[in-house]
């Protein structure tokens, strides 16, 4: 969609009036703020996953076309909802597909469509029954994650390739794939009935946080972070809170809120990466410190926590620290000891073994991080490259350093991380 507003703006740049650009300008805005709630209403309005998209696209072909005519609408939501429905419908009438939708005398031109049809609660809750439906047990759990990374969030599949180290035609085909399983299976658009919620709970948490990390700390491009995707997670996460207050929806969310606490401070303003312990600790958000420390209590009392919950109860260590050196390094590494225990992985022994060297001297977690490289786990993960690279320079070894800093670089694809990298190159003796 963008493609098509930027060829739009390309063709007609000397011949538009004022009022076009503010049409291009008002669609642009839109598409970016708007357009993953559009689709997911028009899935629940359509029913396809690919009839909805294509139906999205027309809406905005169709307003690129009547706003400079008719003026921007009053309420550009419904009306894109509307426009796209209506086309939509109108094209599967001629494809003599029109028998599994709803009778075409409900429908109208999108003009004279209220804006009421569209603001109540089943709308604002489009994007949650989405995410139930994408996280469905019928798909295999890449195929979850892709599908709610490319449908909820809309990341393109190249995004979503390079996040999880996989081909783009080999995730594109898994996209295919779940759609077909949706259609095929007739799984729901809803939100589950009270009794399935638990083990369906599972799932979408671990999906919401993935879309959490691709917003926090962007897998490429030239921006560290992509807001409005950990703004998405937040919220996505504060409606299962709201739906089902389990300890481990709590603490994901307390997780998410104390990580996107230190946004503002993670980066200078020229966009370099400031690491934790250099961060300017004013300018981290003291109410999302607040509430995410209230929920990790909340989530610890209720003693049936798990991962989510310690990963959280770590960061509120971090967060309640009232400088560097005053974090409670042991305290953390007891937490990474539960959290290893409760779900092993090489990425949380990693992290346990970065938290035992500021507790007990680079050495000690240069074991660990050897053993780990040395065994064949988390060979192309940058951040473990980091890490040993700056564990040998804390304790003198800069040619072992350059060497694992240069590793790093070479797997590293976010620009503001490859400029850290690089820097830490240069400043080595």
């Amino acid at each position: 969609m963008d493609n098509l507003l930027e060829e739009q703006a390309a063709m007609t740049a000397d011949s538009l009036p004022t009022s076009e650009d503010v049409v291009l300008e008002t669609l642009n805005t839109l598409y970016h703020s708007e357009s993953r709630h559009i689709f997911a209403t028009l899935i629940r309005l359509l029913g396809d996953f690919d009839v909805a998209e294509e139906a999205l696209h027309d809406a905005f072909r169709a307003a690129l076309e009547q706003w400079p005519r008719d003026g921007v609408p009053a309420n550009p939501k419904a009306w894109l909802v509307s426009a796209g429905r209506f086309k939509a419908i109108d094209g599967l009438r001629r494809q003599a597909r029109f028998d599994a939708l709803e009778d075409a005398e409900a429908l109208a031109d999108p003009a004279s469509e209220t804006d009421e049809a569209w603001e109540d609660d089943s709308v604002e809750d489009d994007r949650l029954r989405l995410i139930f439906t994408c996280c469905h047990p019928a798909l295999s759990p890449d195929a979850q994650v892709a599908l709610t990374l490319r449908e909820v969030c809309g990341l393109a599949t190249e995004e979503i390739a390079s996040a999880f180290l996989t081909p783009a035609p080999t995730l594109a085909q898994r996209i295919v794939r779940a759609k077909a399983k949706i259609r095929n299976a007739r799984i729901p658009y809803q939100v589950p009935a009270h009794t399935e919620l638990p083990d369906r709970l599972e799932s979408v948490l671990r999906v919401v946080y993935l879309v959490f990390n691709e917003g926090y700390s962007a897998s490429s491009g030239d921006s560290l972070t992509r807001h409005d995707l950990s703004e998405e997670a937040i919220r996505l996460g504060q409606l299962i809170v709201e739906l089902l207050p389990e300890p481990e929806a709590q603490g994901l969310l307390a997780l998410m809120l104390l990580h996107e606490s230190r946004r503002a401070a993670r980066s200078s303003p020229s966009g370099e990466l400031i690491l934790m312990d250099e961060q300017d600790r004013s300018l981290w958000n003291r109410g999302q410190i607040a509430e995410g420390s209230a929920l990790v209590e909340r989530a610890l009392l209720s003693r049936r926590f798990g991962p989510y919950t310690l990963q959280a109860a770590i960061a509120a260590v971090h967060a309640n620290a009232i400088d560097a050196a005053a974090t409670d390094w042991p305290q953390i590494v007891a937490l990474y000891e539960l959290l290893m225990r409760a779900d092993p992985s090489p990425v949380i022994e990693l992290n346990r073994a970065v938290a035992l060297a500021m507790r007990d001297g680079p050495a000690a977690g240069l074991t660990l991080v050897n053993a780990i490289l040395g065994r064949g786990d988390l060979t192309d993960y940058h951040l473990a490259h980091a890490a040993r690279a700056d564990l040998y320079r804390r304790q003198g070894s800069f040619a072992e350093a350059r060497t694992a800093y240069q590793r790093a670089l070479d797997l590293a694809r976010q620009e503001p991380e490859r400029r850290f990298l690089e820097r830490r190159l240069r400043e080595l003796p």
